[in-house]
């Protein structure tokens, strides 16, 4: 069934184009519960921005979802470890509207340096009032920059085209990456008794609630203004109202607020201030960014691929287009080392050999995990739960690298010892074609292969001898199972083999037990890779 993607807010039309027509596209009003409740129950994914709260109630009732994405930066109304734990991947729009906050920020400056919005009003109001909104220039001031993240730094570039003296406080940048900014970094008291302007640029935590208050707000340059377009509480709200009416404080500018929405501060009651209802992101440019970004998350995830915007994935960011084609590589070797061992192993190393290595190749254990533990649990197995899947299990997944040559131009190995003392190892690569990368099973344990790793495959080790073949082929022929291919793998004749089929169609447990009894081997193991 074509997979179900509903949307529960406006989404701008070119990201709903990108999804239209792989999906079934369905729309709801994500502000009436019963209706949500009811819709989601059949999608694979939900789309909201901020008015729609996914909390665990909703995430149960989409019994179906494997993806939820807001189209915008904060995650404040998904409750991401409820989803966490059902396996959905959450994700976002990080960087859709960090130019936008960034000029909306500058744009709160320059309406409090220069009166913009008091002097408008009173002009509406007709008074002709021109020495009472006399302002200051930007030229040669000391503007200070609170966080020197994305937007911190978007903020500070742009400042510093006004001929402004820039300084910072961050205590998580390095100052060689200041200095290339053309920024000083200072601590935050020093920021505040130099800064002509300041302006706040971080995350909303329990470290930076109500960072500047009534003690800082006490040192600062007698004049300063203060512009928050950041997050509401990280400048206490009474405590600048009390100092912008003692004068310590000549004006400030805040698009957010500790409470929203809100039609009530103390703050609104200054002339000398300026407040929009969080404006950060409303651009034509950001929404359809934000929209864009997410869609193409939604889509990424549903037809399995990787999502690099996934905050609940232990291994996000930007996967390099080399290494793109081994997660799925990847995958399947742990699919096939849980067939091949029989079981969970107690510890599984993930061991990456080439030229490869020079990328980061983190996500390939990832990937590995997500194959082992795809036919060990009921729960649908996903990048986000695999990792918490291993913990719950004690099993530990490392990862290996190493640039040393290896007998393919890249080699992956997934190598694991089980309770039971054992050690098992899968080996695979990728050639490729003349029109695609195909995943090749290149060995299991010491023995030598080179398959296609694809389709549902079939694993028997035996005591080499003639007419295993025949006996194989003859009970599956019997069972309506066809070969498509075969290799049998030996050190040495009369010893012991290894026989690798792909065949066309599923194997049940009691057809795979007749032909592990037939020839004597003591196990027969199968893996379908159909899916991948």
């Amino acid at each position: 069934m074509t997979p179900v993607v509903l949307i529960a807010e406006e989404l701008a039309p070119s990201a709903i184009d990108v999804l239209a027509y792989d999906f079934d596209v369905r729309h709801v009003d994500g502000t009436d519960r019963p209706a949500l409740l009811q819709a989601v129950a059949e999608a694979d994914a939900l789309i909201v921005r901020s008015a729609t709260r996914v909390d665990a109630e909703v995430i149960a009732a989409g019994a179906a979802l494997k993806v939820i994405a807001r189209a915008g930066v904060g995650l404040d109304n998904v409750e991401v470890p409820a989803a966490t734990a059902r396996g959905v991947m959450v994700v976002n729009a990080p960087t859709s509207n960090i130019v936008s906050a960034a000029e909306q920020a500058i744009a709160l400056l320059l309406s409090v340096a220069r009166h913009t919005a008091s002097a408008s009003a009173s002009l509406k109001g007709g008074q002709w009032k021109r020495s009472r909104y006399t302002g200051v220039e930007l030229q040669g001031k000391t503007v200070g920059v609170v966080g020197l993240g994305r937007i911190g730094v978007l903020f500070a570039q742009r400042m510093a085209s006004f001929g402004t003296r820039l300084i910072a406080y961050d205590p998580y940048i390095q100052p060689a990456r200041a200095a290339q900014l053309g920024v000083r970094l200072v601590g935050l008291e020093e920021l505040l008794r130099e800064s002509d302007f300041i302006s706040v640029h971080l995350p909303r935590t329990p470290e930076t609630f109500g960072l500047i208050g009534e003690k800082e707000l006490a040192l600062v340059k007698p004049g300063v203004r203060i512009v928050n377009a950041a997050r509401g509480g990280l400048v206490d709200e009474q405590a600048l109202a009390i100092a912008l009416r003692e004068g310590r404080v000549a004006g400030a500018g805040l698009d957010v607020f500790v409470t929203e929405p809100t039609t009530e501060s103390p703050l609104f009651g200054f002339e000398n201030v300026v407040v929009t209802p969080h404006l950060g992101a409303s651009t034509v440019e950001a929404q359809d960014k934000a929209g864009l970004s997410v869609a193409r998350s939604v889509k990424l995830a549903l037809q399995g691929e990787f999502v690099p915007d996934a905050v609940n994935v232990q291994a996000g960011g930007v996967v390099d287009e080399d290494v793109r084609p081994l997660l799925s590589l990847a995958e399947k070797l742990g699919r096939v080392f849980t067939a091949v061992a029989g079981g969970v192993a107690a510890s599984v190393t993930v061991e990456v050999r080439g030229e490869i290595v020079s990328h980061d190749v983190g996500v390939l254990r990832l990937a590995a995990t997500k194959g082992l533990f795809a036919s060990v649990v009921d729960e649908r197995v996903t990048y986000v739960n695999a990792p918490q899947l291993a913990a719950d299990r004690g099993v530990e997944v490392e990862l290996l690298v190493s640039d040393e040559p290896a007998e393919h131009q890249n080699l992956v190995t997934v190598r694991g010892a089980l309770p039971d003392g054992r050690t098992v190892s899968v080996a695979g690569t990728l050639t490729l074609t003349a029109t695609r990368e195909i995943s090749k099973l290149t060995g299991v344990d010491d023995f030598d292969l080179d398959l296609t790793a694809d389709g549902v495959l079939l694993f028997f080790r035996y005591s080499d001898r003639p007419g295993v073949i025949g006996a194989i082929g003859t009970l599956l022929g019997e069972s309506g199972v066809n070969i498509a291919a075969m290799q049998v793998a030996r050190r040495e004749a009369g010893g012991e083999a290894l026989m690798t089929l792909t065949v066309d169609s599923s194997v049940d447990a009691e057809l795979l037990s007749a032909v592990a009894a037939a020839i004597g081997s003591s196990r027969g193991s199968v893996v379908d890779l159909r899916a991948l």
